[in-house]
């Protein structure tokens, strides 16, 4: 059987039938140990003291209106004999009934017309003996017992029902994963080991998912941003074996190579934020700190573009996460903002902390960006027009970098126009006391 429904159902049905068996059983067990060996002995040795009275007192008729009597009573035929086997009421032989016990006295014994017992006193002068149309054997309640076992297999429908619905639903779940749907989710709400099962099948699928389309936007992302390069480096070397200077061929051959490791590096980097969460190291960390060594890593670079880097500490600051994923999130803003800065002017660098949040602001005074293209600086490979990429050579991954690093701390990065300038701001939860 593979069905869970049939094997719950057989197995609950089968356990059900063992135990009214067993039940049965015991029950006919319990009747004759309690009905024949103690209620009925007592009752037949009162019935036979009565019935020796009433022919010792009273003679054979006497005894016939007393047997009449508890027959009609008790509704079964009673015989007192003697030791000649004679109805000492009727005055019939009765051989046949002292053949019928086989020397089984005080003994209940099955008869076709139900059951017989019968004793003597220890002299073998009398001997009683009752025939009983009544009969206790198992299968005399036989109909209750079916009633129950319809009323449990009744009720254990209901519990294959419970158990085997919601594992079918997570069968098909895990089919059309499987088949391509990405998307799709148990979003058990039970919580019980099938509510886990569920649980687990989600939070699996959710990584497979950021894996796979993160994969995918890598291979889309290369085929897109590959083709201009790839086409400037072909050009590139072809003037190096043809080219009237190639010393300058060479050197332009060189930047290109140069322009295309940093394409692939970042494409890696961006792919490394956000495909993988799990295989981060999440730990309690400085982020003032941080940022601190981040300014001044970044300082040799402003200097070489003629502006410098001031940071704003506002007390220390301490967070949980991947300290170097924030570290890239934080340094790229902070070198798009350098290359962006004209000569002779101040980035800003801020961090605060308020209500279990740290804030940190990078300000730039550089030409800015359109306000209906603020929206799409931080997606893949997005470039302003105009002057503020007019001679950086970037390759539009510094800020989509830093906004995927950001989510996966369950933060925030938005900017907007200080006029001069463009102003970042980076939003992330801190660590909990």
């Amino acid at each position: 059987m593979r069905s869970v429904y049939a094997r719950i159902t057989v197995w609950s049905l089968l356990t059900l039938a063992i135990s009214l068996l067993a039940f049965m059983f015991v029950t006919s067990r319990m009747a004759m140990e309690l009905g024949f060996r103690d209620v009925f002995p007592r009752l037949q040795a009162l019935e036979f003291q009565d019935a020796k009275e009433a022919y010792e007192t009273g003679g054979p008729a006497r005894l016939a209106a007393f047997i009449n009597r508890l027959n009609a009573l008790m509704a079964a035929h009673h015989y007192l004999l003697d030791s000649q086997a004679k109805d000492l009421a009727t005055g019939a032989d009765r051989a046949d009934l002292i053949a019928r016990m086989k020397g089984r006295w005080d003994q209940p014994i099955a008869i076709p017309e139900g059951m017989m017992v019968g004793s003597r006193t220890p002299d073998g002068r009398y001997a009683l003996i009752i025939e009983s149309p009544i009969r206790i054997e198992p299968w005399t309640f036989l109909p209750y017992y079916g009633l129950i076992f319809l009323a449990v297999a009744l009720l254990c429908w209901p519990l294959a029902m419970n158990i085997g619905s919601p594992l079918r639903a997570l069968a098909r779940t895990v089919d059309r994963f499987g088949q391509g749907d990405l998307s799709i989710r148990a979003q058990s709400t039970r919580r019980d080991e099938i509510g886990a099962l569920a649980g687990s099948f989600d939070r699996m699928a959710d990584r497979i998912e950021t894996l796979l389309t993160a994969e995918r936007r890598l291979l889309q992302d290369v085929s897109h941003e590959l083709r201009s390069p790839l086409a400037r480096l072909s050009f590139a070397a072809e003037l190096v074996r043809t080219g009237p200077n190639q010393e300058q061929s060479a050197a332009r051959l060189r930047k290109e190579i140069a322009r295309l490791s940093d394409l692939v590096g970042a494409l890696l980097q961006m792919t490394r934020a956000e495909g993988d969460p799990a295989s981060g190291e999440r730990r309690e960390f400085h982020l003032d700190r941080l940022v601190a060594d981040l300014v001044d890593d970044c300082s040799v670079e402003a200097a070489a573009h003629h502006c410098e880097i001031a940071f704003q500490p506002n007390g220390p600051v301490a967070m949980i996460g991947d300290p170097e994923l924030m570290r890239r999130a934080i340094e790229n803003v902070v070198r798009n903002a350098v290359q962006y800065s004209p000569e002779n002017a101040r980035i800003d660098v801020g961090l605060a902390a308020a209500s279990g949040a740290a804030r940190i602001d990078i300000r730039d005074r550089g030409p800015g960006v359109p306000d209906d293209q603020i929206a799409q600086i931080f997606q893949p490979f997005f470039r302003v027009d105009g002057s503020r990429n007019g001679a950086t050579g970037g390759v539009g991954l510094g800020l989509a970098i830093a906004r995927r690093a950001v989510t996966l701390h369950q933060g925030s990065i938005e900017a907007k126009n200080e006029c001069p300038g463009l102003l970042v701001t980076i939003n992330v939860p801190l660590a909990k006391d």
